[in-house]
């Protein structure tokens, strides 16, 4: 699991790169074209780490059902983001990693609630949804850098 954490955290280091160097109203602008913006594709991935690992294994998330109804699957931005969201969005990206590492250290996911993504892979536990999840990180990132050229 070292790596993937490790892997995780490049992936959250990136993300943060997006956050520092883009002004509110670039990570707000949704360019022609697409269906969503950079912060909304930020605050989707630290949801759906929470509802992959967390929700799934029957245990409480470490984000806010506002939320998770902002930025789950099937969402889209409805609304512009102010900056008070953003810092605690960035805030998340690590508080979030760091917790999920020292409950897999702890060794509390012992149930989990088998679920199938959209691309057709089979999560069957906490540790795939964690392996899982940096794929569904990787992806948003590219839709990211795409968007990023258009703002």
């Amino acid at each position: 699991m070292q790596s993937t954490f490790e892997i995780n955290k490049t992936s959250r280091n990136l993300l943060l790169q997006f956050l520092e160097n883009h002004s509110l109203a670039q990570l707000n602008k949704i360019p022609e074209g697409f269906a969503n913006n950079i912060i909304w594709n930020i605050g989707h991935i630290v949801t759906v780490q929470q509802m992959l690992v967390y929700k799934l294994s029957g245990l409480g998330m470490m984000i806010s059902d506002e939320m998770v109804d902002t930025y789950k699957k099937g969402t889209k931005p409805e609304r512009e983001i102010k900056q008070e969201e953003v810092d605690e969005i960035k805030k998340l990206l690590f508080s979030t990693l760091e917790q999920t590492k020292e409950d897999f250290a702890n060794d509390i996911f012992d149930e989990y609630m088998e679920f199938t993504t959209g691309v057709g892979f089979t999560i069957k536990n906490a540790k795939s949804a964690v392996e899982f999840n940096n794929y569904h990180e990787a992806l948003h990132t590219g839709i990211m850098m795409q968007i990023k050229k258009f703002i």
